[in-house]
C-alpha cells in the first residue's frame, strides 16, 4: 500500500471522528485550543491504536487465509463503508453531549474507531508496516477532528452526514481497489 493510498484510508478512517468532532464543536459553548486538542488526542489516539490490535489479530490468522486476504479486505472495508453511507443517509439524530471528560471522550474514541480496527486486520493480510500506517492514521485523525471541533462551533451539523458519506465511498472504493489490484485487473 503507497503513500497516497494510506492518506486517502486515513482520511475515510477519520470522517466518523470528524463529524462526531463537529458536533462536539456544536455542542461547545466555548470552543478553544484546549477542546480541539482533546478531541484530536482521543480519536487520533484510537485511530491509532486500534489498527495495531487489529494487525496483531488478524497475523495470528494471516498465514491460513492468504489466498482469501484479498476478499477478505473487500468485503471489511465494503461493509464500514456500507455502514458509513447508511449512517449518513440517515434522518436519525444522535445526540452528543458538550462534554469532553474521560467517560464521554472514551466512548466516543472506541465507538468512532472500531473500523480502524477492522482495517487493522487487512493490513495484516496486506502486510503493512502496521506502526507507520498507525502513526499515519492518527495524526490524519488528529487533525480532522481538532478542525472538526472548531468547524462545528463555527457552522454547525450541516458537515456531518457528507463527512460521513464521503469517508463511506471512500472505503468501499479503496476496498474495489484492493481486489482489482490482486485479481490483476488493476495493474
Amino acid at each position: 500500500m503507497g503513500i497516497v493510498e494510506l492518506f486517502i484510508l486515513a482520511v475515510g478512517l477519520s470522517m466518523d471522528a470528524f463529524a462526531v468532532s463537529i458536533c462536539k464543536g456544536l455542542a461547545g459553548k466555548r470552543v478553544g485550543f484546549r477542546e480541539m486538542g482533546l478531541a484530536g488526542i482521543w480519536f487520533g489516539g484510537f485511530q491509532a491504536l486500534m489498527p495495531v490490535i487489529g494487525y496483531v489479530l488478524g497475523a495470528a490468522f494471516a498465514d491460513y487465509i492468504t489466498a482469501y486476504d484479498h476478499w477478505i479486505a473487500f468485503i471489511l472495508l465494503g461493509l464500514i463503508g456500507a455502514n458509513m453511507i447508511k449512517e449518513a443517509l440517515s434522518d436519525e439524530e444522535e445526540e452528543v453531549s458538550d462534554s469532553f471528560g474521560v467517560k464521554t471522550m472514551f466512548l466516543m474514541a472506541i465507538a468512532t474507531s472500531i473500523d480502524a480496527l477492522a482495517v487493522g486486520v487487512t493490513f495484516a493480510f496486506l502486510r503493512v508496516n502496521i506502526f507507520a500506517a498507525a502513526a499515519f492514521i492518527g495524526c490524519t485523525t488528529f487533525i480532522c477532528s481538532a478542525v472538526g471541533v472548531k468547524i462545528g462551533s463555527i457552522f454547525g451539523i450541516r458537515f456531518k452526514s457528507k463527512a460521513e458519506l464521503a469517508g463511506g465511498i471512500i472505503l468501499i472504493l479503496l476496498g474495489i481497489k484492493i481486489l482489482l489490484e490482486h485479481l490483476n485487473i488493476l495493474a
